[in-house]
């Protein structure tokens, strides 16, 4: 991919748009738009994106960079992948593609690949519930409550008992390493005739099953939950997920988020929880952004993608002791992350899809709406586990919620809970307190703090420099340098050290990118954040370099006084007279200063 098609999307681009589909972005002053940051856990927003100068940056982790770094980022992808993202997002026509190695074009084409192999997949299940076969497996979903239009939407197919009929299907799509690697088949290695294990013949890893389509936030299938419809030990599990591919990671996958996505941005809050079926039953109940785990433990990349979407997460898992043990592990995770979380548990122990189908969508909201707080769930809960009011019981119920309270990053709430907490189990809140306070003592502000602020004629001889050689504010502060670089060189060691490089990088780079120390990069990002304007004035490059002269000079002329002090008590007449000329030569360049 050509570098000028590169640089023609990026300057199409809205960084703030791109980034604001990943990450929730406020609005925090002229061009500047802040949030979490996706990249590493925080309660306080670090994260900054300036919209004139179309760059990111943390204060927390110190990532930073353009619209292509983010999406590299958070894609895990590569340069040239995000590039193509980036202009797909921008509806901009891609070139045809090029690879950086042989490696990475093999690597793309195995993707397409198992794409495509998916979308096979899906369409063939989605015929087989149709056949004679599958006469049980709708009579299943009908039972459950599933409409015809619902099994459509949400593609839902079945498996048939047969070893070889998908692998027939699909052997025209793609090589067999391909097919093994889709996750779509097992097999069994055997011994080959010179000792060697090799893999032996392919067969359907999901048979006599209803397939539930896991798709990416893009919509593309990339793995399946399959249900069985028998019992028994030949059965198998009741539940059987794709493993782990090239293109699936189960902890880094919620299923359904590619359709409630852009109703959980809107809303800013999502309903977390357990089944495939309990989130269509939701859904489709027109209760739209609801999510789930497919069945799997909760985890900190999941926390993490719906961190870009939603601040606030309703969890509503299973009643039994399963589905109470993953909300508290849902909840730990939640709130380190400083999601708003509150804990559903539906009467008479019933999950999402039976509670919907049995009682309405009017009663599940309302039973959302009524949701107490995590805080209210986990001292219910530790009174559940601990019932007795003996000692040992209200120590073992504090021990059970102390982890929790220290995980909430709002003190203020942090206290509110331990109060509260305490007043329900009995116990003398100053003990909670005491408990609490050493970890308070151990917690650290997550965003890194400049070690000094920058003067404003600072601030603006680096906004400057930083401008694009070919504006007067750059050729004004560059013809500076040359006539007065000696003075100006005098500037504090960071800022110069700044300059020096900004002065150095080729003449389409990037100015953040041509620092090379994280603490300068910052100081950078935090000046381009705080600014209105994108380029200074000629003139207040004029009064800038004028200012910074003249504090140049006078620290240089107090270092002159200090030596003339010392010559004079040390009665060395030579140094005397030279100290004194200086300081009149300094006097006059300070006069030509002020005159300037």
């Amino acid at each position: 991919m050509a570098s000028d098609f590169a640089q023609s999307v990026k300057e199409q681009a809205d960084i703030v748009k791109i980034i604001g589909d990943y990450v929730r972005l406020k609005k925090a002053g002229a061009q500047n738009y802040t949030g979490l940051c996706p990249f590493h856990k925080e309660k306080t927003p670090s994260f900054s994106v300036h919209a004139g100068r179309q760059f990111f940056n943390c204060f927390g982790c110190h990532e930073h960079g353009d619209v292509f770094t983010f999406i590299q980022k958070i894609e895990n992808v590569g340069f040239f992948e995000a590039v193509r993202t980036v202009a797909q997002k921008c509806g901009i026509p891609l070139p045809k593609r090029e690879f950086s190695s042989p490696e990475e074009a093999a690597e793309h084409r195995q993707r397409g690949k198992l794409l495509d192999l998916h979308e096979a997949a899906t369409a063939w299940f989605e015929e087989q519930l149709r056949a004679p076969e599958a006469a049980t497996a709708r009579e299943y979903l009908s039972g459950r409550g599933l409409s015809s239009e619902g099994i459509t939407k949400f593609r839902i197919g079945y498996a048939p008992d047969s070893f070889r009929a998908l692998g027939e299907r699909l052997q025209s799509l793609a090589d067999p390493d391909t097919l093994r690697a889709s996750g779509l088949f097992s097999w069994k290695d055997q011994e080959d005739g010179a000792g060697h294990m090799t893999p032996g013949p392919m067969y359907a890893r999901f048979r006599k099953r209803i397939m539930f389509p896991i798709a990416n936030e893009a919509g593309r299938v990339i793995a399946f939950t399959a249900r069985t419809l028998e019992t028994g030990e030949k059965a198998g599990p009741k539940y059987l997920n794709s493993p782990e591919t090239p293109l699936y990671s189960k902890s880094h996958v919620l299923f359904n988020l590619d359709k409630a996505r852009q109703a959980i941005r809107q809303d800013g809050g999502a309903i977390l929880v357990e089944g495939q079926m309990d989130c269509i039953s939701v859904f489709l109940a027109g209760i739209p952004n609801v999510i789930a785990t497919s069945g799997t433990a909760f985890t900190e990349p999941q926390v993490r993608l719906l961190r870009r979407y939603a601040t606030r997460v309703i969890v509503n898992f299973d009643p039994d002791t399963a589905g109470a043990n993953a909300a508290e592990k849902s909840i730990a995770l939640l709130t380190e992350e400083g999601f708003d979380v509150r804990v559903l548990t539906l009467e008479g122990g019933l999950d999402p899809d039976r509670y919907v189908r049995e009682r309405g969508a009017r009663a599940y909201v309302d039973a959302l709406r009524a949701s107490p707080t995590f805080q209210s769930y986990l001292t219910d809960r530790a009174r559940q586990l601990f019932p007795s009011r003996d000692p040992k019981s209200k120590a073992d119920a504090l021990n059970f919620l102390l982890p929790h309270i220290r995980r909430i990053p709002n003190r203020i709430a942090r206290d509110a809970f331990a109060i509260d907490a305490a007043q329900a189990l009995g116990i003398d809140s100053a003990l909670v307190r005491a408990e609490l306070k050493e970890a308070a003592a151990k917690r650290r502000d997550s965003l890194a703090s400049q070690n000094f602020p920058l003067t404003h004629a600072e601030r603006i001889l680096l906004q400057a420099f930083s401008a694009p050689r070919s504006t007067d504010c750059y050729i004004i502060a560059e013809g500076n340098w040359h006539q007065h670089g000696h003075e100006l060189a005098a500037m504090r060691s960071d800022v110069r050290a700044i300059v020096d490089q900004l002065r150095a990088r080729p003449d389409s780079a990037d100015p953040l990118t041509a620092l090379t120390e994280p603490a300068h990069r910052q100081m950078l990002a935090e000046l381009f954040l705080s600014i209105h304007d994108t380029e200074p004035s000629s003139e207040d490059v004029d009064a800038a370099v004028l200012a910074i002269r003249r504090q140049a000079i006078e620290h240089e002329q107090r270092q002159l006084r200090a030596e003339l002090e010392r010559a004079e008590r040390a009665g060395k007449p030579d140094d005397v007279l030279r100290l004194t000329r200086a300081i009149q030569e300094t006097t006059t360049r300070l006069r030509e200063v002020d005159w300037s």
